[in-house]
This record gives structure tokens, sequence and C-alpha cells, in this order.
């Protein structure tokens, strides 16, 4: 059995037959660290434990190193997201007219922190820069749906109704 055989097959046994790149292909390439990195997330919406093990082995870069990057670049995440990702706008016409407020109040009802998934896996939010939404500030999305103006109360009827859309989908 070559070195390309050796690796594929260690590939399939790890539940990594699905990467989108060929990882061989970067054997000893410590330079290719990020972009086996975003590869990575692309296949499976976030950077499994197997995958960093993989790429280890693969660029000879300690796990625990990989682990440092990843946790250094915000475009990482270690968790897959939840059903419903909720962006949260903080640019300037949002954070003047209240995301900081909104964002402890989607916090303090999903019971999560900054930019983390809930425990169920049904919500994950992100803080953004911008959403291009000004006039609606302050401005939140959910998956494609956008929505503005938003108040204290709002929000919460909002994410509850979204935690019902998602209790009749799993009864049904």
């Amino acid at each position: 059995m070559n070195a390309n055989d050796k690796l594929k097959s260690t590939q399939i046994k790890n539940g990594l037959a699905g990467f989108k790149v060929d990882l061989w292909n970067y054997e000893g390439e410590r330079g290719a660290l990020i972009p086996l990195l975003q590869a990575a997330q692309d296949t499976y919406g976030y950077i499994p434990e197997s995958a960093i093990d993989q790429i280890s082995e693969i660029v000879g870069i300690p796990a625990a190193e990989i682990y440092g990057v990843i946790t250094f670049y915000s475009q990482f995440r270690l968790k897959p997201l939840g059903k419903y990702l909720i962006k949260i706008c903080d640019g300037t016409a949002c954070h003047v007219n209240g995301s900081e407020r909104i964002a402890g109040v989607i916090e303090d009802e999903l019971q999560i922190t900054g930019n983390d998934t809930t425990e169920d896996g049904l919500f994950s939010l992100q803080k953004v820069a911008c959403l291009g939404c000004c006039s609606l500030s302050p401005v939140i999305m959910i998956n494609d749906e956008t929505y503005g103006r938003l108040t204290s109360k709002k929000v919460q009827q909002l994410l509850r109704e979204y935690k019902t859309e998602a209790q009749n989908t799993q009864s049904s």
C-alpha cells in the first residue's frame, strides 16, 4: 500500500471520506492549514475534532496549535450551526438604536452568550458588522428572513414563534 492509499484509507476510517479536498495532496505543507480548515468547514458546516486530527497528521502541525488558529479566527466554528441562524447587526445605525439590548434579550431568551449555539442545536447567534438594512435598525436576520425596528418584546415574540415552529415540525 503506497502513502496515498494509506492516507485515503485513514480518511475513510476516520469518517472523512466526504471531505471536499484530497488531503493527501497537502502532506507536509504547513501553509495549507487555513485552506484545509476552510475546506473542512465547507464540508461539515463546522470543523469536527476528527478533521482537526486528520489535518494535523497531513500538515505536521500539532492539533493544539490548530485549535489556537481556529479559535483566533471568527470565521471558524467548532460546533455545528443551529437550525436557525440568528445574525444580529452591530453596525453603527443598529448599535446606536439598541442592538446591544436586542442581543442581550436574545442571549437571555436562548440561554447563550455571544457567538454560540443553544444546547438543543436549534439556534445559533452571530454578531455581524452590518446587514445593510440601516433604515430598519436595529435588525436581525433569522436564516434568510430580515426583521427590523426591533424592540425587546418583538424579539421575544419572534423567538417564541420560531421555537413553536420547531416543536411543531418535530412532532409531525
